[in-house]
């Protein structure tokens, strides 16, 4: 059995690429050149860097907060995303009617996520995927929330290594891979720091075998090295503490910004019911900005 999985960081959807995302009748354009790359994956993950919070959304005066239309979600349902990381510093932009209507946005539209809750019922359920036979786990954690006060602690999983640990292990027994999405690290600094790394360690040897990072809006080293779990388990573990912008609007001086990757996972099953991540590929990828009469925003591959 083998499947390929494709991830991408930051879908991070700010006012002048909607604007013009509307002027051109839609967000498909944007997204035209990478999308058979995204739809050729049989399991395709992102982190969601914006809300669905609706017409009512009104972001107080130099305020950092974002909101996409609807019809945003359904078209990364129509590239082949299958679940959205939802825990990040910008999940609780529009408040909590913001988080809960977001939510209920994605699941009219067939996507699933996690990361955070509408009810303390639904934080306790573990999101499983089963793609062709093999069960993929999939949690989600962010450092903080820009300071937005969260009412409920369930309703955005915050990084306690306790809970982690736990919601790790309690995966391991039902599932054949586990992804830890992590929201973490600095922003703009192009490698992972001593705490990032030994947390992501943790994770390892608890049983995760891939983290998906984002935050930094930048791209770090992707590693996949064999590791021992504490339940004696040797499996390949792939360390992407920060995949970068997949689609964002930035300075033109800020190229760093403007490049990310979809990371490729191939993974196999065996018949004994091993399952590990044998190969990883990278399509790299680039925001272009066309400034003219008017922006065009496309995300494009580098060849």
């Amino acid at each position: 059995m083998r499947i390929t999985i494709a991830a991408v960081g930051d879908l991070l959807m700010k006012k002048k690429m909607i604007a013009s995302a509307q002027r051109e009748g839609g967000f498909a354009p944007i997204f035209a050149k990478v999308k058979p790359y995204l739809r050729n994956a049989h399991f395709t993950i992102g982190n969601l860097e914006t809300t669905f919070s609706g017409s009512k959304f009104r972001p107080a005066r130099g305020k950092l907060l974002f909101s996409s239309p609807d019809p945003f979600a359904a078209t990364l349902r129509n590239l082949g995303f299958n679940v959205l990381g939802t825990a990040n510093n910008h999940c609780m932009d529009g408040n909590v009617s913001g988080l809960k209507r977001t939510l209920s946005v994605l699941d009219r539209h067939g996507l699933r996520h996690t990361g955070t809750s509408r009810s303390a019922q639904e934080a306790r359920r573990k999101l499983i995927v089963n793609v062709k036979g093999i069960r993929i786990g999939i949690l989600a954690y962010t450092k903080g929330t820009n300071g937005i006060a969260v009412p409920q602690a369930w309703m955005v999983n915050r990084l306690h290594r306790k809970k982690m640990i736990a919601d790790v292990r309690s995966l391991k027994r039902k599932t054949d891979l586990i992804i830890a999405c992590l929201h973490f690290g600095k922003e703009f600094r192009s490698y992972p720091d001593r705490s990032q790394i030994r947390l992501m360690q943790l994770l390892f040897r608890n049983g995760v075998n891939v983290v998906l990072g984002a935050h930094p809006h930048v791209l770090h080293p992707i590693k996949m090295t064999k590791m021992k779990d504490i339940d004696g388990q040797l499996r390949n573990r792939v360390a992407a503490s920060s995949l970068g912008n997949f689609v964002s609007t930035e300075l033109p001086q800020h190229t760093a910004r403007l490049r990310g990757t979809i990371l490729r996972l191939t993974v196999t099953k065996n018949a004994a019911g091993k399952t590990d991540v044998v190969k990883i590929s990278r399509v790299a990828t680039r925001i272009r900005q066309h400034v003219g009469k008017s922006n065009v925003y496309r995300v494009v591959p580098v060849r």
